[in-house]
This record gives structure tokens, C-alpha cells and sequence, in this order.
């Protein structure tokens, strides 16, 4: 179920963001057009190459969990962590949100900012924070199994919505609503935009 539900919903709020910001959607269909082009669809093998894209997702991640707090973890021994003292039997919750939000690592954290990911020495961007700035798919021994499949998951779903269609707010619109559910993280009211084909029709399945 995460291995689904965990894209997805990444997908869903950086959709959104985008779509509040043009500017940057303009600048993720020109990154795809540039390294796929109009002729074929996104392959796995592009993901490599799709750095703008990449970092839109980790910063949904980031921004938007699909949980405020990890899997419950239980202490098998006496430990310190950060000068805190964890004894041995602790039931440990780490907030998502609260590693993703602070201020004293993210400058503007609560602001869409996928442009931090990117720096002079970034070669490729990856959706995984192995520093635990920020949690996608968890880590550890016990953490998530399908870190690959939910990465390629979700680059393929977002690059291949942008490639394959001009997004734009309704007409009644002036921005989307990106105010969170008061049950989960996600959406209050559900995500509603207007999608053109831009592509050959071929290469739309049917």
C-alpha cells in the first residue's frame, strides 16, 4: 500500500506547488523536452537526467509527508543520541514533519523550494535523505524495502504528467488550495486543474 500511496500523494502536492508557481512548471517541461524530447514517452532511463523534476519531488517529500510521525521504533539497548539518554525498551516516534519543517536546517521550510536540492556540486538529485534532514522512505535496517520502486514510481508519474500535458489553474482560479486535511497531510479539498494534451496522439494510450 505505501509502495502506491506514498508516490501518489508526492505527486499530488507537487502538482500543486507547480502549479501555484508557473515559472517552475515552465522549467520542469523544458528539462523533459530536453532530455526525452516529444516523440517518445519518459523512460526509466531518463530519470538519471531529470534533476528539476527530482528535486520538485524531494521537496514534496520534504514539505509534504504522507504521515506526521515515522513507524514506531522500540530501543533494544540503552543508548545516547544527541546528548539524550534512550534507555532500553524506549518506544521511539520520529516526526516527519518536524525533521522536514525545521528551521535550523531549511532556510523558509514551509515554502516550495525544490531549487535547495540543486547546488554547483549536485550531479543527480536523489529522493532519499540518507542525513535524515527530511524522511521519504524511511531508512535503517528496517526501513523501507522499496526505496528504488517508490523512487521510479514516482519521477515516472510526474515527469510523464508534465510531459504529457500543459497544467493550468480553472478559470474561476486565481491558485490552488494547499491547505491540509485536519484528519491527515493530505489535501482539505480535493485537487482540481485543468490538463491539455500536448503530445502526438499516439502516444497517449487508449
Amino acid at each position: 500500500m505505501a509502495a502506491v500511496d506514498n508516490p501518489s500523494k508526492a505527486v499530488e502536492w507537487t502538482m500543486a506547488e507547480m502549479i501555484n508557481r508557473p515559472e517552475l512548471l515552465k522549467k520542469a517541461k523544458e528539462e523533459v523536452d530536453r532530455v526525452v524530447g516529444k516523440e517518445r514517452l519518459v523512460q526509466e532511463s531518463d530519470i538519471p537526467q531529470l534533476n528539476c523534476i527530482k528535486a520538485c519531488a524531494r521537496e514534496a517529500f520534504r514539505l509534504h509527508p504522507i504521515a506526521p510521525f515515522n513507524v514506531p521504533h522500540v530501543a533494544l539497548s540503552d543508548a545516547v543520541m544527541a546528548s539524550y539518554r534512550i534507555p532500553k525498551g524506549s518506544h521511539i516516534l520520529i516526526s516527519r514533519m518536524g525533521l522536514g519543517r525545521n528551521p535550523k536546517v531549511w532556510d523558509e521550510p514551509l515554502k516550495f523550494k525544490p531549487e535547495r536540492h540543486i547546488t554547483s556540486d549536485t550531479e543527480e538529485v536523489v529522493l532519499a535523505e540518507p542525513d535524515l534532514r527530511f524522511i521519504s522512505f524511511s531508512m535503517g535496517r528496517r526501513g523501507c524495502i522499496a526505496t528504488q520502486l517508490g523512487t521510479t514510481m514516482t519521477v515516472m508519474l510526474l515527469a510523464r504528467l508534465i510531459q504529457g500535458f500543459n497544467w493550468s489553474l480553472l478559470v474561476n482560479n486565481s491558485s490552488i488550495n494547499l491547505k491540509e486535511s485536519k484528519d491527515d497531510l493530505s489535501f482539505a479539498e480535493p485537487l482540481v486543474a485543468q490538463a491539455k494534451p500536448c503530445l502526438a496522439k499516439h502516444l497517449y494510450p487508449i
